[in-house]
């Protein structure tokens, strides 16, 4: 299989190890929280999709997305990319406090959509016990300069280390709000409709995931939402043990679960691929000497 497509991360790349670790729902959660206090991105959406209605589906189209860009070859990234760059450029949306007309495929709304779910995607994983190395860090928000691209953004203008990823949160927090769009984003967040029957696995498991998603994101954003959260060292040793509860589960019992990329991309290159923490740390181990691998 030494010839096969790995794609655009592959076995060796901090995105393919990161990318198949179970907190990844979690921190997609915190990711739409986040995204939906950037008025003319959660406009975008409520104005094209039938988010209240469908938030499942769009919740597994992003999934199915992110995993075939993660695990898929380059060709199935490729198509998928240029399939949401099609979608984008036929939709337009309202701003919600001047009126004007604008482009879903404005690069500002597309950038903003990027380090959102870069963030969580990072800032989760990490601080629930996911072992990586600052090195590591930066490699990985460099790798999605890739997808970045593949969305229709220039990778020039998109962060490509932690700390570039925090200066361009610091710069667009001025534009920031909650809105009634927001609201009704977190109000389906925190209840979202579901059978009578499925009401007490929602009470049980979803609002607890709502929960801590919410609680991960940065001070800030709790002040615009005005709902508190608990101190940052409650929240990361709350982020550690479900990191610990939901790794307790067997990867080929969690890979089984829709839309099964990991388990696509390992029958693709074989066995050796398989995502495994301890690949990251004898890289960083190799890297940057014993002992320097840490966690945030």
């Amino acid at each position: 299989m030494a010839d096969a497509d790995p794609g655009y991360f592959g076995p060796s790349s901090v995105t393919w190890q990161l990318h198949s670790d179970p907190m990844m729902w979690i921190a997609g959660v915190r990711a739409l929280y986040l995204q939906a206090l950037h008025p003319r991105a959660v406009r975008g959406v409520m104005q094209n999709s039938d988010f209240r209605k469908d938030a499942w589906g769009r919740l597994m189209r992003t999934a199915n997305f992110v995993g075939t860009l993660s695990y898929g070859t380059k060709d199935a990234a490729e198509q998928a990319g240029a399939r949401v760059r099609r979608i984008h450029a036929l939709l337009k949306a309202d701003d919600p406090v001047t009126g004007e007309r604008f482009g879903i495929d404005d690069p500002e709304l597309l950038l903003w959509v990027h380090c959102a779910e870069i963030d969580s995607y990072l800032g989760v994983v990490r601080r629930s016990g996911f072992r990586l190395s600052d090195a590591q860090a930066d490699r990985y928000v460099g790798e999605h300069r890739v997808d970045a691209r593949l969305v229709g953004l220039d990778p020039a203008g998109v962060p490509g280390t932690a700390a570039e990823l925090a200066a361009y949160f610091d710069s667009v927090r001025p534009q920031l709000a909650a809105t009634a769009d927001a609201r009704d984003v977190d109000d389906f967040l925190r209840r979202p409709p579901v059978h009578p029957l499925l009401i007490p696995a929602r009470e049980l498991v979803w609002r607890r995931v709502a929960h801590l998603a919410y609680a991960s994101l940065p001070p800030y954003a709790h002040e615009l939402y005005g709902r508190p959260a608990p101190a940052e060292r409650i929240v990361n040793r709350r982020l550690t043990f479900a990191g610990t509860v939901l790794r307790s589960i067997p990867a080929t019992v969690r890979w089984q679960l829709p839309p099964r990329h990991i388990l696509k991309a390992v029958a693709r290159l074989g066995p050796g691929s398989r995502p495994a923490p301890y690949t990251l740390r004898r890289q960083a181990a190799i890297l940057d000497g014993p002992g320097r691998a840490h966690g945030q």
